[in-house]
Parts: C-alpha cells; structure tokens; sequence
C-alpha cells in the first residue's frame, strides 16, 4: 500500500500566479484571449519563463516553441516525468482552460523543491504551443511526438502565420527537431478543467481519464445551379442549400442515434453567392464527428459521406468531400489512473471515472510514454467562455493529488504495478 507525502502545494502563490496570468490578454467582459504566438501569448510566455527563473528552476524551450520549466535530478541521465497543459486560449475564452494545468504543474515543482526532496528523475513543467489551433492544434505536442502535419504547416507558411513564427522567434525549418526520445521520458500527467458538467453533477471533486475522443473534420461542398426563386419551378431546382440542411438535420436526428456516444456537429456553413431571392448554386460546409473508439469512429465517418451523397443525390447535386483533420482516439495509461485512484482512497476523495470529449495535449503524448489526466469541476461544465469558472478548492485539490501523483511516480515509477 502506498504512503502518502504530507505535501501540500502553497495555494496562496498559486492564486496570486493564476490572478497574474488572468490579466495577460484580459478582455473587458471577464474572458481571455491569447491567442498562440500572439502578442499577448508571447507576454504569458515571458511571464512563465521569470516565474519559472524566480523559482530557481531551468527554463527550458524547444524548436517548436514549447516552455518548459526544469527540476532537475541529480542524475545527470535521469528519465523526465512531463507535466503540463498550455496558456493559449481562444478568442475571448476563459481564465481556466489550460491555464490551470500549466500553473499547478509549476507550483508541484516548486513546492517539491523547497522540500529539498531529492527525486531519481527531471521534473519538467510544460507550456504546449497551441494547443487550440489558431494554426496548428496541439502544435507543440505533436511536435514532441514527432507527428506534425508538414504538409499543413507549409500551406500555412505563408502570411500570417509566418509572421507569427517571425514574432516568436521560430522558424518553421526546425520543427523537426523538437521530437523527444520516448527513451528519455517516464510518463505525461495533465491537469485540465472537465470542460463539462458530470463531476459537477455528482458533487465529485477529481475525474479520472480514462480515454480521450478521437475525431474527423471535413468540409462538404454541395453545387447546384443559381436561378431566380420566384421563376424557377421546384420540379427544376437544384438547391445546394437544401441539400446541405438535409445533411445537418440527417446527421443529427439520424447518425447520433445509430451510434452510442457519438458526437456530430455542423459548425460552419457558406452559401456562396446567397441572396433572398436567389436560389444557392453551391455551399460549403464544415463538420466534424467524434468517437472514442477507433473502429467505430470510422464506421460513424463511412455513413456520414454515405448520407452526403444520398442528400446531393436527393436534390441532384454534387458533393466533394475534403478531410482536414483525423485525430486518433487515446487510451489513458491503467497504471498512473490506479495510482491517482489509490491517492484519492487514500485521501478519501471522491472519485469519478471518465471519457474527455475534447482534444488534450495527452492525446499526442500518449502515442510515445504512458499519459494520464485529471479533470477538476467546472460551473455548468461552460468553457471556450468567459463565463468558465471553478472553486478555488477544486483547483487546490486537484494541485495536490497532482503533487501526490507526481511523488508516487518519480519515486516508484510504473514498471512493478
């Protein structure tokens, strides 16, 4: 049986860290927008790095763009235990989302230093570059992987985003070089608000991760023929528009129904060249589905195409089909969620087991060393939105089981469980 530290995180530092970064990117309604490699993103990121330099701690970055601040073992060729999350947001997002994870894994260390406690590993607390896709999603963790879609990167490498890599003090050239040996780490962990409303719910204050969603993006672009809505009978409408609503409202009423858990959702839609009294010769739609297992997710993206075509085919239109995007679902490691499991026993903590419906930086990471999540509460399970909050005690609590999992780990490691 595991015994636990009797460490605990200095909770007053870390308010007064996560009220600093609030206020970087601050906008007027209570949100935050940083978006990655952004003037305000490259201030929270000379912020992070004095806070990291003030603890006594290495800062550390990488070609990607990555932060990271450094304990380091006294054994030079030590394994590194990776935790983190990023301090990018969306436009006009909230105080919490990412950030928490970032400043918690900071304050682990810090505290874990001032212990004087001598680990057999590095302990690096790591700020992942875009995280929610202003240009690349989980850019910086795929650079660590290894898995970056140079293709994409090159297509963006043009205009705005090549500025923001000239503002960053980055070139895209070196993003190769940001792939870690998975020889040289140990494990992921990551802190993250729950981004939805079960532990809330439940009054439950830790969730344990146990896989994480796999999702497609595509765009459909449906083409009929223009003509004038009041001359033109129905019989000879080809209505690009109606086609592409058949989809949304098919997708929806019918897809979701077939498949247990599955998510679909149409979030973008332009009918080109529209007007009231003009019948829409083509639109051009983005949607995306999501799954947790692998098997099914592909099943759930053949019938979505099928349904497509049965919509064009219903109003004698076209329809070309272009994938953006493939995320591969992830299998949280069964070791690390036992130990976090055992702290909060131990801790007598409530816990509840459960499947991220977002994308997370552990997604990549869990393609090259065992990762793990923890999720606190979050009001009404509302994100994305200046209206994201959570108790100060669940981000408190959260910190500590954290800094239990971190000791456990870095001091008995993975392989004898």
């Amino acid at each position: 049986m595991m015994t636990l530290s009797p460490l605990r995180i200095n909770q007053e530092r870390l308010r007064q860290n996560f009220q600093s970064l609030a206020q970087i990117g601050a906008t007027t309604n209570g949100g935050v927008t940083r978006l990655a490699l952004s003037m305000d993103d490259l201030e929270a990121r000379a912020w992070f790095a004095n806070t990291v330099e003030e603890a006594g701690l290495m800062v550390r970055d990488d070609e990607v763009a990555n932060l990271s601040g450094v304990l380091l073992s006294r054994t030079p060729h030590a394994k590194t235990l990776l935790i983190g999350s990023h301090l990018d947001t969306v436009v006009n997002g909230g105080k919490y989302d990412g950030a928490v994870g970032v400043l918690c894994a900071l304050e682990c260390l810090r505290t874990i230093k001032e212990a004087g406690i001598a680990l057999p590993v590095h302990l690096e607390a790591v700020n992942f570059t875009d995280e929610e896709g202003t240009w690349i999603s989980l850019l910086g963790s795929r650079g660590i992987v290894g898995k970056l879609p140079l293709k994409q990167l090159y297509m963006k490498s043009n205009g705005a985003f090549q500025a923001a890599l000239v503002r960053a003090g980055i070139e895209l050239e070196g993003f190769i070089r940001a792939k870690r040996d998975p020889n040289t780490l140990l494990a992921y962990l990551e802190l993250h608000i729950e981004q939805g409303a079960r532990l809330e719910r439940e009054h439950v204050p830790i969730g344990i991760v146990q896989n994480i969603v796999g999702r497609s993006n595509f765009v459909l672009t449906y083409r009929g023929k223009s003509g004038h809505s009041g001359t033109t009978e129905y019989q000879d409408r080809r209505d690009a528009l109606q086609g592409a609503a058949q989809f949304v409202i098919g997708a929806h009423q019918h897809i979701r129904q077939r498949y247990e858990n599955a998510i679909v959702n149409c979030g973008q839609l332009e009918v080109v060249n529209g007007a009231y009294n003009l019948i829409p010769s083509h639109v051009i739609m983005g949607f995306e589905c999501r799954h947790t297992d692998p098997s099914v997710l592909q099943q759930l993206e053949s019938d979505l195409l099928q349904w497509a075509e049965a919509c064009a085919e219903a109003h004698r239109l076209t329809v070309s089909v272009q994938q953006n995007e493939r995320m591969e679902a992830a299998v949280m490691d069964a070791r690390i969620q036992q130990i976090v499991m055992d702290i909060c026993d131990q801790s007598d903590l409530r816990f509840l087991p459960l499947v991220s419906y977002a994308g997370h930086d552990a997604q990549m990471l869990s393609q090259i060393t065992p990762s793990a999540m923890i999720f606190i509460p979050c009001q009404a399970g509302i994100s994305h939105n200046p209206q994201e909050f959570a108790k100060w005690e669940d981000v408190v609590t959260g910190a500590n089981v954290l800094l239990q999992t971190i000791l456990q780990i870095a001091l008995h490691g993975l392989d004898e469980r």
